[in-house]
C-alpha cells in the first residue's frame, strides 16, 4: 500500500548542506528541509565518505562533463529514510539504507542489458550533478535504494559505494579458486578488493603498494603477500588476474606487465591526463583481456550490499578520520595531504 506525500514530520530548524559554488569556493548553508517528490524518499544522512573525486570537484579538476556547479558533493553516504513522496510505501520510513548514485534512465539499451552505469541517456549522478550526501538530508529516487538490516553499522555502510565499484571490478575479473591475483594499490578501493577477492579462495593474493601502513592492513584482510612497486617488477608475467585500484600515472601500464600471457587486467583507478599508456605490442602479443570500471551497475551494488550484510565485507577498519560538516575544508585537506596513515575520511552531519 502506498500513501501520498511525506510520511514523517518535517524536521525543525532547516537542513544544512555544503555547497561548492565553483572550484575552491564553498559554503555551509542552512535552508528548507527538502521534500521528496513522487517516487522519491528523503534520507537523513548518518555518514558520508570523502574521496579523491570529491577533492577533484572542490579543486576544479574533474572533467566538466562530470560535474555541475554549484553542487552539494557526496556520492558515498548512508542514512535512514525519514520521509517518502507520493507513490512510495510509508513502511520505508525508519529503514537504514544506501543508494546508487547513477540516475540511470532504465529504458535505454544499456540499462535494459543491466549495464546501468553505462546509461546512454547521459551522465547524471548524486553528488556531482545532483545534490549529494554532504548534507543533513538527501533526496533520491526510491528505485535506487538498497535497504540494510535494522542493526547495520551506518558508519561502515557509507563505504558501500566504493565497495560496489570494487564489486563490479571483481565480477569483471572473474576470479576462480586457486588463481594468482594481484591488487595494485592499498587505498580504500584496494583494501575493499582484497576482502572480496579473499572470499574467492585465490592461491595467491598479492598487494602492491609503497605504503607499509596500508600493507599491514591488507594482510589483515587476507592478502598472502605485500610488495612495494620495485619488488613487484620481479613478478612481471606472473598473475592470472590483476586488479588496478591506484589510478597513479604508471599503474595502468605496470598492471598489464604483471599479468601472465592470456591473463586479465581490470582498471578501477581514476587516471589523470598524461598517464602512461599501455604498450599495444605487449597487449597484443600477450593476448591480455583488459577491462575498465567507472561506477557500478545495480547488480554490483546488490553484490556489495549482500557481502556487507553477511559479514564477508567489513569496511569499518578503513575509516581513520571523521569530521562534522562545519570542518569540510579540513576533511578535503586531509584527503589531499598524502599522509600514508590517512585511510577513509568521513563527514558526519
Amino acid at each position: 500500500m502506498t500513501r501520498p506525500g511525506p510520511a514523517a514530520t518535517t524536521p525543525a530548524g532547516g537542513s544544512r548542506a555544503i555547497v561548492v559554488d565553483r572550484p575552491g569556493v564553498h559554503r555551509l548553508v542552512t535552508g528548507e528541509v527538502p521534500e521528496p517528490g513522487p517516487g522519491e524518499v528523503r534520507v537523513r544522512v548518518t555518514a558520508a565518505g570523502v574521496c579523491l573525486s570529491d577533492r577533484e570537484v572542490y579543486e576544479g579538476r574533474r572533467d566538466a562533463a562530470y560535474v555541475r556547479y554549484p553542487v552539494t558533493p557526496g556520492h558515498e553516504w548512508s542514512g535512514t529514510v525519514d520521509a517518502v513522496g507520493a507513490g512510495v510505501g510509508a513502511e520505508l520510513v525508519g529503514r537504514r539504507t544506501v543508494a546508487e548514485g547513477f540516475r540511470a534512465c532504465g529504458v535505454c539499451v544499456r540499462c535494459r542489458c543491466g549495464e546501468t552505469s553505462l546509461c546512454s541517456a547521459g551522465y547524471d549522478e548524486t553528488g556531482f550533478t545532483r545534490p549529494g550526501g554532504f548534507a543533513d538530508h538527501v533526496v533520491v529516487p526510491v528505485r535506487l535504494l538498497h535497504l540494510l538490516p535494522d542493526d547495520a553499522d551506518l558508519r561502515a555502510a557509507a563505504l558501500l559505494e566504493p565497495a560496489a565499484v570494487v564489486a563490479a571490478a571483481v565480477r569483471a575479473g572473474a576470479p576462480e579458486p586457486g588463481t594468482r591475483v594481484a591488487v595494485v594499490g592499498a587505498g580504500t578501493l584496494g583494501l575493499l578488493a582484497v576482502q572480496l577477492l579473499a572470499a574467492h579462495s585465490p592461491g595467491e593474493l598479492t598487494v602492491i603498494d609503497p605504503r607499509a601502513e596500508r600493507a599491514r592492513l591488507a594482510a589483515d584482510f587476507g592478502a598472502t603477500e605485500v610488495r612495494g612497486p620495485e619488488e613487484a617488477e620481479k613478478l612481471h608475467g606472473h598473475f592470472d588476474l590483476v586488479l588496478e585500484t591506484a589510478g597513479a600515472p604508471t599503474t595502468a601500464a605496470s598492471s598489464c606487465l604483471l599479468a601472465r600471457r592470456g591473463g586479465r587486467v581490470v582498471l578501477t583507478g581514476m587516471f589523470a591526463a598524461g598517464a602512461a599508456g599501455i604498450d599495444p605490442v605487449h597487449l597484443s602479443l600477450s593476448q591480455l583481456t583488459v577491462r575498465s570500471v567507472f561506477g557500478a551497475p545495480s547488480s554490483a551494488w546488490t553484490f556489495a550490499v549482500r557481502a556487507f550484510t553477511t559479514g564477508l565485507l567489513d569496511p569499518g577498519p578503513l575509516i581513520t578520520h571523521t569530521y562534522p560538516l562545519e570542518r569540510y575544508a579540513e576533511a578535503i585537506a586531509r584527503v589531499s595531504g598524502g599522509d600514508p596513515a590517512t585511510g577513509k575520511v568521513l563527514l558526519r552531519p
